[in-house]
């Protein structure tokens, strides 16, 4: 069996999401997840095992795998702390929006309306931050 690249990495305040989409795709991780055998590939586990791991640990880890971030925390780019290691770890994050994104089901219709713009971004090098909405997948501006 053929070990799964790992691109997505999904943040503890989506963890319901994270494990719908984790049993489908190879390619994605989130806190706790043990690994897994999907499609021929295998996961390994995330090597953040708890969902209570600050932002400031997280931020860096899935920077330095080459991952992309998807959230739900929308006021990442307002704490000095989550903002600096974004940017001093060229961090690339989505984040769902919190209208649009208050159940799994609705997080569910965001990330799949999205996911082919999604995964195009792994062309970017970071550090980014867009809003994924239904409708839009938006750049935030970083300052």
């Amino acid at each position: 069996m053929k070990l799964a690249t790992v691109r997505f990495y999904f943040d503890a305040d989506i963890l319901g999401l994270a494990k719908v989409v984790g049993m489908l795709r190879p390619d994605v991780t989130y806190p706790g997840d043990s690994g897994a055998q999907i499609h021929g590939r295998a996961r390994p586990p995330c090597a953040i095992t708890t969902a209570d791991t600050p932002d400031t640990v997280w931020i860096p880890y899935t920077a330095s795998n080459g991952m992309i971030a998807v959230t739900r925390d929308g006021r990442i780019r307002q704490r000095v702390a989550e903002l600096d290691a974004v940017m001093e770890h060229d961090a690339r994050l989505v984040v769902l929006t919190s209208t649009d994104a208050k159940t799994v089901w609705d997080q569910l219709e965001v990330l799949m309306t999205q996911w082919r713009r999604i995964e195009r971004l792994h062309e970017l090098p970071g550090p980014f931050i867009y809003r994924a909405s239904r409708s839009s997948l938006q750049a935030v501006e970083l300052s």
